[in-house]
């Protein structure tokens, strides 16, 4: 009997698709109730930013509900936070893997990246549904909009996470820099702040992150009446997910031994 020989492309695909459903098992039951907390998360920071504006009476936002406003940008920035996080640590956490010359680390950070947009399409929604029966109108006015915006977003995580990785193989100090970036990308991203009510010469500085630029896009496809900043660009956001994305990929062919071996 002849054996049939797999052309490199159904070799990737079979390896992306077992690469996703083993981080998916790993993801979700790793740990008891680690479902419970991938949805608890966002729901936390939801509520408290919530709890603080309702206290201070603060309705609307930009021309929007207030918790519309909250729950959107949050979902946004953990659209880019958890899959640069994941990616990040790709290559590091499936070393083992790398025994078996199919896989390669770039897999690795593929079918965490893959798997981390399944996993934020589905917490959004629950948290959306969930806004919607609290009696807040969460239909977004241009959907299109959203989804360009929040995959311009997870390509950009994608991305960060990609150089990331590299950066942390060479050297390992680097992933304390990182870890602590997120903390100021959180608070410089208008999610929890609105850049509007930032005086100039510092808002126009602020628009130097792209993150900015997406939840302030993702904000205006779910309400038209949002007063967006002005500056705001979808291109901007998208050249800086295109360039990392790049930029990862020749880092990943480049240094790729250490990434095996580190």
């Amino acid at each position: 009997m002849s054996k049939q020989v797999r052309s490199p492309m159904a070799v990737t695909w079979s390896v992306w698709r077992a690469l996703v459903l083993r981080e998916a098992l790993d993801r979700l039951f790793d740990m008891r109730a680690a479902w419970f907390w991938l949805l608890m998360e966002p729901v936390l920071h939801i509520s408290f930013i919530t709890f603080i504006f309702t206290v201070i009476r603060l309705r609307t936002l930009g021309g929007i509900d207030t918790t519309v406003w909250i729950v959107v940008g949050m979902l946004a920035f953990f659209m880019f936070r958890r899959t640069a996080i994941q990616v990040m640590y790709a290559a590091d956490s499936n070393k083992p893997l790398f025994a078996y010359r199919q896989v390669q680390p770039f897999d690795t950070s593929v079918a965490r990246g893959v798997l981390e947009a399944f996993l934020m399409a589905l917490v959004s929604a629950i948290i959306l549904m969930g806004a919607a029966l609290l009696g807040h109108d969460v239909r977004p006015d241009d959907p299109l909009q959203v989804l360009v915006t929040m995959f311009g977003l997870w390509l950009f995580g994608v991305g960060y996470g990609l150089v990331a990785s590299v950066l942390m193989a060479l050297v390992r100090e680097t992933e304390h820099i990182l870890k602590i970036m997120m903390m100021p990308l959180y608070l410089i991203s208008g999610i929890i702040m609105p850049i509007s009510a930032i005086p100039q010469p510092y808002r126009d500085l602020l628009l130097f992150n792209p993150l900015a630029h997406g939840v302030e896009l993702v904000r205006k496809g779910f309400s038209t009446y949002y007063h967006m900043v002005p500056g705001v660009s979808l291109g901007y956001l998208y050249l800086w997910g295109v360039v990392s994305l790049c930029l990862g990929l020749v880092l990943y062919r480049r240094f790729t031994q250490q990434l095996v071996m580190k």
